[in-house]
């Protein structure tokens, strides 16, 4: 099993990035609240990164024991 697929960006499917930028941008958008606008977080906030755990752990687990090809139905 290739373990890289957890970590290393070329070997990102599409799921774990999207579930990785989201996470970027949801701790980006925290901190912003929290250190610059000095407003309490909006109710549920937290579960936005319960939300990309979950994708990012979906999108492993199709990376990990998914078929290499699927996917690509390229007809010619």
């Amino acid at each position: 099993m290739d373990y890289s697929k957890l970590y290393r960006p070329s070997a990102l499917n599409s799921f774990q990035f999207i579930a990785l930028t989201g996470l970027l941008m949801s701790a980006g958008a925290h901190l912003i609240l929290f250190y610059f606008v000095s407003r309490p977080m909006p109710a549920g906030f937290n579960w936005l990164y319960v939300c990309w755990a979950a994708f990012y752990a979906v999108g492993t687990l199709i990376n990990l024991f998914g078929k290499p090809n699927e996917g690509h139905h390229h007809h010619h």
